[in-house]
């Protein structure tokens, strides 16, 4: 009997290893960010932090995010969270001006929490953060919640904007 269960338990997760079936995160679509979408932008510290998120489509949204201040721009910034094996995976990455990019590749995090308006994911790959969340508690107001290695939650604070002034 023990034998018999043994041999189920390793087809089993054989199975799963082939097929990708295993979920890593919580069951979710991008219907359920849909909340993100819009043009939000706020200041840090000296600098103005602009996120251009557009609607999901296709399994996926994505962000176009740019940093300015002092007349000039000092960093560019693409989000994507895509649907994969029934959660959602976001890749970021960052570049300098001219398009210089600050890491060798994107980073890799997986969907850990989500609620009505808000979604947290963590690093499943090497990279700046250790987690990253973005909350909506208000029409008018969107909080990005940056955690970095061996630092407290840094939550920074956008407003709602229209791009097309």
């Amino acid at each position: 009997m023990k034998i018999k269960n043994l041999s189920i338990a390793l087809a089993l997760t054989l199975f799963a290893a082939v097929t990708g079936s295993v979920q890593a995160g919580p069951a979710a679509t991008v219907a359920d960010i849909a909340w993100m979408t819009g043009n939000w932008a706020g200041n840090l510290g000296p600098n103005q932090l602009e996120e251009n998120w557009i609607g999901g489509e296709g399994g996926s949204i994505a962000a176009m995010v740019r940093m300015t201040g002092s007349d000039a721009t000092s960093m560019f910034e693409m989000i994507t969270i895509e649907e994969v094996d029934g959660s959602l995976v976001l890749h970021i990455q960052q570049w300098n001006p001219g398009m210089a990019s600050r890491t060798e590749g994107p980073q890799e995090m997986e969907l850990v929490e989500i609620g009505k308006n808000s979604v947290k994911f963590k690093a499943v790959s090497e990279g700046g953060m250790a987690s990253l969340g973005y909350s909506h508690p208000d029409a008018d107001t969107f909080i990005i919640h940056v955690e970095n290695p061996g630092r407290p939650v840094l939550d920074i604070n956008l407003s709602a904007r229209n791009i097309w002034k």
